[in-house]
């Protein structure tokens, strides 16, 4: 055999002393064959150096071994100083690397590439589809999921028929243990920078701002962000407008936090003594502001794990798949509050 010639099964299947049918089963994972006759082959493979063909095995587990996470973003905000996209890629590559599955990251940021990813994981090319920082009533998830797609998202889809299985954080929990953190320690005119309000995420702390504030008998004030550092510098400036005297400010990311204390900063007021600062994720750079940020904890490369753990479950065709799984979030107080 010279060096260009690839090992074939048929080569693997005479060193082995088996059939070329049982090499075959024995690489696509098969447990009908005997150990003894298993290990010979992986021996045999290993001493070739067989690689088997991809596409030929896919013809015969109709398994690509590859799944997708879909972006609704473009490239720009994936890649931005959002350190929500990193965590949740991070926890769902090492979920699927132990799975030994490919990971393929799509992103959908237009009308284009929404139709593109669409026509990718309607050819086949993937055997699930995973979907994060899903905006409004995205019907993609639900329509992949009609087409016999395994789908899963991070985050609660707004709208998705047939409902579709999601992994997300205790919003409100987060939330309410902020706001009651600045009420207790004496805090009465507390606005919030709120999220967008096309995103479950924007929606839910929103809600629960108001929620919070309400039972307590306290007045809310709310300026629009986008969970973008500059959005929360233009927000706190709008608030400190609305109300000079206002004492605290939930911000609903660490980001828009990050960009209140900024504009704290530019307008001379000091960060706890007169505006107490909240934020939401505990990004490690929250550590290092300054002063360092108090912020609620959300486990997002735990989310990551757990939603690529619930989607190779649903295409192994496990019934018992949890339609919805929240994981606790927690405040975590530090020097801004």
């Amino acid at each position: 055999m010279t060096t260009r010639e690839r090992p074939t099964l048929e080569a693997v299947a005479r060193r082995a002393g088996v059939s070329r049918a049982t090499v075959s089963r024995v690489v696509n994972g098969s447990t009908t064959v005997a150990a003894a006759i298993r290990e010979a082959v992986n021996r045999a493979v290993e001493e070739l150096g067989y690689v088997p063909n991809q596409a030929a095995r896919s013809l015969v587990t109709r398994q690509t071994d590859s799944i997708a996470l879909i972006l609704p973003e473009t490239a720009n905000r994936v890649f931005s100083d959002d350190l929500f996209f990193p965590a949740i890629i991070r926890g769902v590559g090492s979920e699927l690397e132990a799975a030994d599955k490919q990971l393929v990251l799509m992103m959908a940021g237009s009308a284009a590439g929404y139709h593109r990813v669409e026509r990718y994981a309607v050819a086949g090319h993937v055997d699930g589809v995973m979907f994060a920082s899903i905006h409004g009533a995205d019907p993609l998830p639900g329509l992949l999921a009609r087409r016999g797609i395994p789908v899963i998202c991070s985050g609660r889809p707004m709208l998705a028929d047939p409902p579709v299985p999601y992994v997300d954080v205790d919003h409100a929990g987060g939330v309410a243990a902020a706001l009651q953190h600045l009420i207790t320690s004496g805090r009465r005119r507390i606005a919030t920078i709120a999220g967008p309000q096309d995103m479950v995420a924007g929606l839910e702390r929103l809600t629960g701002y108001r929620e919070t504030l309400g039972a307590a008998g306290l007045p809310s004030l709310v300026a629009a962000g986008d969970f973008t550092r500059d959005s929360g510098v233009t927000a706190m400036r709008a608030l400190l407008d609305q109300d000079p005297d206002l004492d605290a400010v939930f911000a609903a990311s660490d980001l828009m936090a990050h960009g209140a204390l900024q504009a704290l900063r530019d307008a001379g007021r000091q960060v706890p003594e007169d505006v107490a600062v909240i934020g939401f994720d505990d990004f490690e750079i929250s550590r290092y502001s300054d002063p360092p940020l108090t912020t609620v904890r959300q486990p997002i490369a735990e989310a990551g794990r757990v939603m690529a753990r619930q989607l190779l479950r649903l295409i192994a065709g496990d019934p018992e798949i949890d339609p919805a799984i929240i994981l606790p979030t927690e405040l975590i107080i530090r020097a801004s509050a």
